[in-house]
């Protein structure tokens, strides 16, 4: 059974609005720790992938509605913020779980928002992933459904030429 569009639009937006809102999340949270302490170049490679994928996340909201013309771009986008999320990921664990919890920067904030941000950006990475796949399969089901259509009206025709609707001289002129 093939999926088709209007199974992968609910789905699709789903999980677009899983991806942004987890980033916008790791956005406010990261925002916190560099407010409240010294900033780290994981905290600031962190705010700076939340900041740009709450902004290059929206074109994803519309995709499932244009899937011809967005559909590729937004793929795109999922591809090459999927690793930068992983990235971010990893070095989110490394500051946290590496060394004891306290001691990461900053070091005035508990670990339970340091591991709530960790987790957040989890969530992004593998919301960023579901959201690739599913935009990949939208495009799929797509293409099927547009090319089904067009087998159908080749073959109501046979492979003839269609009817023409118009002499072809204009009347009075031989």
């Amino acid at each position: 059974m093939a999926l088709s569009t209007s199974i992968t639009r609910p789905l699709q937006l789903l999980i677009r609005f899983l991806q942004w809102s987890s980033a916008a999340i790791v956005m406010g949270l990261t925002s916190y720790f560099i407010h409240r302490g010294p900033r780290g170049l994981g905290t600031t490679y962190q705010e700076i992938i939340s900041t740009i994928s709450v902004v290059f996340f929206l074109p994803a909201f519309v995709s499932p509605f244009l899937p011809s013309s967005l559909g590729k771009i937004v793929f795109a986008i999922d591809v090459v913020f999927s690793y930068l999320w992983l990235t971010a990921f990893i070095f989110a664990a490394q500051d946290y779980n590496k060394n004891n919890c306290h001691t990461a920067i900053p070091p005035s904030i508990g670990c339970k928002h340091k591991y709530a941000n960790e987790a957040f950006i989890f969530l992004a990475f593998i919301f960023t992933l579901f959201g690739m796949l599913l935009e990949l399969v939208s495009l799929w089901s797509y293409r099927e459904e547009n090319s089904n259509s067009y087998r159908s009206t080749e073959k109501a025709n046979h492979g003839a030429r269609p009817p023409m609707d118009a002499p072809a001289t204009p009347a009075g002129t031989v």
